[in-house]
């Protein structure tokens, strides 16, 4: 796959640990102020968590749906990144830091994507469990990724890979491995609910066999030639390597950042040179830089997808995600 990359400017330095703390303790205070019986938010569709609940806070919308499917009532489930946000560029705030300090359980992706979350359990001294999801997850083939690595994480891959490209969920396969991961993690950390957790679990993953079985059908029924694709980020190897796509290029190395204009051509270039049919971005990008390429290329954009981050419905769910995207690549390839 050829990669079109740029240079990453320096990352922020990290808060003072003294300015943080205070921030939490004035977060604290005001959260002190709030009714205990706060509305839902809108990242939680379904049933109320139960009363006794185990507080688990995640990175994405994505990663808490599929606790939520494991855990079920037993679980409240609260994503930093709100629904359509950048958890590639996430900044965390105080009222972010007081939900870390109240969690039982922590829940990230690792492998680069969301590692300010581990800075800032170690800032705000958080005794909860942290379960990486991606990291030396067993039966996984890891592909690399070092536009991730450059963004401020990354981590060395046990098979040699070097840094790892981290949307492992994209596989609906390797989705059903987190749910294994966080089927344990739920169980550690509540151990009176073991049953109900593995429940759950049995049944997510059942659903999730059935959806992989249904993707493989729909991307199996677009012409070989056809599967070339360009992503707006590195988003979709996995996906693509489980289904069949051939990933030509990316437009940026990472959000956040713009590509010359001699990548630019050299990017149009390889589209023309391998007949890359269409262009994906998700929605939560502007897509305006993809369809100057495609204007230039004839490829089709797919502008409105989903990897990092939820949607409104029928996208609030994961397996929504994986269906809404796959309906619309296989429209575009056609």
């Amino acid at each position: 796959m050829r990669r079109f990359r740029t240079t990453r400017p320096p990352a922020p330095a990290a808060a003072p640990r003294r300015l943080l703390a205070a921030l939490i303790v004035i977060a604290t205070l005001a959260s002190a102020c709030a009714s205990a019986d706060a509305p839902a938010r809108p990242d939680a569709p379904g049933s109320t968590p139960d009363a006794d609940a185990l507080q688990v806070v995640t990175t994405t919308t994505v990663f808490a749906d599929l606790i939520r499917q494991v855990g079920g009532t037993r679980v409240a489930v609260h994503s930093l990144v709100p629904r359509g946000g950048e958890v590639h560029t996430f900044d965390p705030t105080p009222s972010d830091a007081r939900r870390v300090t109240e969690a039982g359980l922590i829940v990230v992706n690792g492998l680069g994507l969301d590692d300010w979350l581990g800075d800032l359990v170690a800032d705000v001294g958080s005794e909860a469990t942290v379960i990486e999801l991606g990291v030396d997850l067993a039966g996984v083939t890891y592909i690399e990724g070092g536009a991730h690595a450059a963004s401020g994480g990354g981590a060395t891959d046990p098979q040699g890979v070097g840094d790892v490209d981290p949307h492992l969920w994209m596989d609906v396969a390797y989705a059903s491995r987190y749910v294994d991961r966080i089927a344990a993690a739920l169980t550690q950390a509540d151990p009176d609910d073991a049953a109900a957790y593995e429940a759950g679990a049995a049944a997510y993953r059942a659903r999730l066999a059935d959806l992989d079985a249904w993707v493989e059908t729909q991307l199996s029924s677009v012409p070989e030639a056809d599967r070339r694709i360009v992503s707006f980020h590195d988003a979709f190897p996995y996906y693509a390597a489980a289904y069949g796509l051939e990933v030509v290029g990316t437009i940026v190395d990472a959000p956040g950042q713009d590509p010359s204009a001699g990548e630019v051509a050299d990017l149009v270039g390889a589209i023309r040179e391998d007949g890359v049919v269409a262009i994906l971005s998700e929605a939560q990008f502007s897509d305006e830089l993809a369809r100057t390429i495609a204007d230039e290329t004839g490829a089709r954009v797919v502008s409105d997808l989903y990897t990092d981050t939820l949607g409104d419905p029928p996208v609030d769910t994961y397996e929504g995600l994986i269906r809404w995207d796959t309906e619309r690549i296989v429209a575009a390839l056609r």
